[in-house]
């Protein structure tokens, strides 16, 4: 199944305030799919905490044991998903987290704040 690319910043409600419509449900769950990938996740680590905001996949692949077409379509699910983007320089592509789309998954998970007394 090819996840949609989802890019566009969409804001979001916590899941404990509103109620989630089916799209958005949908949607939300390509992005978990992408994520629930133990490669996937340590290459999102991977570009979201390199040095520059961004990471050569030439340093991608140095951490695993797969072959660089294995690590290709890691980083195309993730950038399906709209948590990365890439640019092609000379020979390498670099790819970079797309903040918004990382502080909306956050959000999901938000606590509503207790009322004290």
């Amino acid at each position: 199944m090819e996840l949609e690319d989802v890019t566009a910043p969409v804001c979001c409600a916590p899941l404990s305030t509103s109620d989630l419509g089916e799209a958005e449900a949908v949607e939300l769950a390509g992005v978990f799919k992408a994520l629930a990938d133990p490669i996937r996740l340590r290459l999102l680590n991977m570009i979201a905490s390199a040095e520059d905001g961004e990471a050569c996949v030439c340093d991608l692949t140095v951490p695993f044991d797969l072959t660089a077409p294995t690590i290709s379509h890691h980083l195309k699910v993730l950038r399906q998903a709209g948590l990365i983007d890439g640019e092609r320089r000379g020979t390498w592509v670099y790819y970079r987290v797309i903040p918004e789309r990382l502080t909306r998954l956050s959000g999901l998970f938000a606590l509503p704040a207790l009322a004290t007394a």
